[in-house]
């Protein structure tokens, strides 16, 4: 039987996660449950800030346990975001290079959707998740995905926004409320309340994420490797150069121009 193997990536967290999924050509079925034929080997590992240390160590470990190499691979995923600006860089630069460097297909996958994927393999009941992350500065990462059982794949309600905790759009029947946002932000979450259940261990992970790309590999949902790219969200949090420099030049003539108005009288005759 004809195997398909997929390496995901994802650093878009605290954690390093890596999976290598071989699976049977057509394990991505209209149940979207891999069968007995799929093999995985997975390293997730909270790393901090220093993913990119740690990612390429965790894939030749992989493909070493495996047995395989990476000339074996058909494709390679990546959580494309939203997450951590530095960690979604460093994933999307490892599946290109890889991509590259290998002539593979890419295969990007929104963080969101795999929160999404990784409550339903929990649950097969969560057939309708909101997905939310907790994006810092008092914000949420969301979508909203409804899983189709004719296509066998997640339907996008709403896509990836970026939002307040009390502005998040509730769907219309009974969810999965999926995500680290219910810890951060608690009663301030609508959702939490509305919610039939809340997965708050459905975060950002390799696994899920290998098989979600699986159905989009074989659905032809893939792009060169040049075409990667983050999906932020959040467009801007930082200045650029040329603003830091602006902005300090700015302050400092107000507090020249305070200190100026503060003299005394005669020091200024």
């Amino acid at each position: 039987m004809t195997q398909t193997v997929l390496l995901a990536l994802d650093t878009s967290t605290e954690f390093c996660s890596v999976a290598l999924l071989s699976a049977a050509a057509d394990d991505a079925g209209a149940a979207g449950h891999a069968r007995a034929e799929s093999r995985v080997w997975v390293r997730h590992e909270q790393t901090g800030a220093v993913s990119s240390t740690r990612l390429l160590p965790a894939i030749r470990e992989l493909f070493d346990e495996a047995g395989l190499t990476l000339a074996d691979c058909n494709a390679i995923a990546f959580g494309s975001g939203p997450g951590s600006f530095t960690g979604l860089r460093t994933a999307t630069g490892a599946a290109q290079g890889l991509s590259f460097g290998l002539d593979l297909p890419v295969v990007p996958v929104s963080t969101l959707l795999v929160c999404a994927e990784s409550a339903r393999r929990r649950d097969p009941a969560a057939t309708r998740v909101l997905a939310a992350l907790d994006a810092r500065m008092d914000e949420i990462y969301w979508a909203d995905y409804a899983w189709d059982d004719v296509d066998g794949e997640w339907r996008t309600v709403q896509r990836a926004s970026l939002d307040t905790p009390e502005r998040l759009v509730l769907p219309d029947e009974p969810f999965t409320l999926a995500g680290n946002a219910a810890a951060a932000f608690g009663a301030r979450l609508p959702a939490l309340a509305a919610a039939r259940t809340v997965d708050q261990e459905a975060l950002p992970h390799a696994l899920p994420l290998a098989y979600a790309a699986l159905r989009a590999f074989h659905a032809g949902r893939t792009v060169p490797a040049d075409q990667a790219a983050p999906e932020y969200i959040r467009n801007k949090v930082a200045q650029t150069t040329a603003e830091r420099i602006a902005e300090k030049a700015a302050k400092a003539e107000q507090a020249a121009a305070l200190a100026h108005r503060a003299e005394p009288r005669e020091g200024r005759q």
